[in-house]
């Protein structure tokens, strides 16, 4: 009775997971513009008239939209199976037969670095609050937070990759719309690589070039390879 008066409700996966993650979301980034590079790379800027550029705009737009869909989706499927792995963890660490287990199974759910610098006192710790958790659900479960942030990710997949196409929506000069696209482009791409490089404790100026010649590379292979 005592025990039960203590418990606490576990926090759930979505009031702890930022749904913006900088690396994730960066080469979800990288990963949309050069999609769109490759629309508007293949362009040609000669022959081009209004109706091969408004195709080129519905292509690159349409990819871009179905990558954000299937973003969405991978980061809901990324939901379950880190509330899943959760659960399993917890299950694990409130069964094992002697402290030591649950211990040991404690410290593998923790990053590596968090984990080796706790001893069996904090661990036990853990392992007696754990105890006074509710029992988690039986399988795990989306929910609001989680929908909201695979909207979030959509949004912002499509959201990074649109301002590449808006020269060609406002500008008849194909050759202007080009370059000022281009130049859009590249001014993603060095910002997508400061902030990585930011995150990661690189040189931020340095992973900047490196994105942009990253990204440049990207898009003529996969031109090159008929993408």
């Amino acid at each position: 009775m005592e025990r039960a008066a203590t418990r606490v409700d576990a926090p759930t996966r979505g009031e702890n997971r930022r749904v913006l993650q900088p690396g994730e979301r960066i080469a979800e980034a990288l990963f949309g513009l050069i999609m769109v590079l490759t629309f508007t790379g293949s362009l040609s800027v000669a022959e081009a008239g209004r109706d091969d550029v408004r195709m080129m705009l519905i292509g690159a737009l349409g990819c871009n939209i179905a990558w954000g869909i299937i973003v969405a989706i991978l980061y809901l499927m990324d939901c379950l199976s880190e509330q899943g792995r959760d659960i399993r963890a917890l299950r694990a660490a409130r069964s094992a037969a002697e402290p030591a287990a649950a211990h040991r199974v404690i410290a593998e759910a923790l990053p590596p670095m968090v984990a080796a610098a706790h001893g069996p006192a904090e661990y036990e710790t853990v392992r007696q609050k754990l105890l006074m958790v509710d029992e988690p659900p039986a399988r795990p479960r989306l929910s609001k937070a989680d929908w909201l942030g695979g909207l979030a990710v959509f949004l912002w997949v499509f959201a990074i990759t649109f301002p590449v196409s808006i020269p060609f929506i406002f500008m008849d000069d194909v050759a202007q719309a080009m370059r000022l696209s281009n130049g859009i482009a590249v001014a993603l791409l060095v910002i997508a690589g400061y902030a990585y490089g930011r995150i990661t404790n690189y040189r931020p100026w340095l992973t900047s070039l490196a994105m942009v010649v990253l990204g440049v590379a990207l898009v003529a292979a996969t031109i090159a390879l008929g993408g």
